[in-house]
């Protein structure tokens, strides 16, 4: 039996394979890095809850991770914009992740340009989502 957390976590990172961008999930940053950009889902921590009695129910604002790169000799900047925006749009489609999710509520990503030695630099960026959601019981 899959857990509300997981259900949650699978179907988003799910979501986020439709974007043209490599996206994994809890990997390590691979060496190369995909024309595309690369995603990368954490699943973060569902914190703690808040309860509710009759019925009883723990009400969690999950905080995931989306690490966001992006390597390109020539228009970083516009590739890892538009990366962005891709991502934004996958989440505003549907932010109840097919009614799994009470919401789905993205933070702002502070971006990084990350030099590297004989290559073309990186840039990058941490994007917090707080996922929204009920379960039955901490460990559902």
């Amino acid at each position: 039996m899959t857990t509300t957390r997981e259900a949650i976590l699978a179907a988003l990172h799910a979501r986020l394979q439709s974007l043209a961008a490599l996206t994994l999930r809890d990997e390590v940053l691979p060496e190369r890095i995909p024309t595309a950009g690369l995603i990368i889902l954490r699943d973060g921590q569902p914190g703690e809850p808040e309860v509710t009695l009759s019925p009883l129910r723990y009400h969690y604002q999950h905080r995931a991770e989306l690490e966001v790169v992006v390597q390109a000799p020539n228009g970083r900047a516009t590739a890892f914009d538009t990366l962005i925006a891709a991502i934004g749009t996958v989440l505003e489609a549907d932010r109840t992740l097919g009614g799994l999710c009470d919401w789905v509520e993205p933070e702002a990503p502070a971006s990084v340009d990350l030099p590297i030695e004989g290559a073309a630099a990186l840039k990058a960026a941490v994007i917090t989502l707080n996922l929204h959601y009920t379960t039955t019981g901490p460990l559902a």
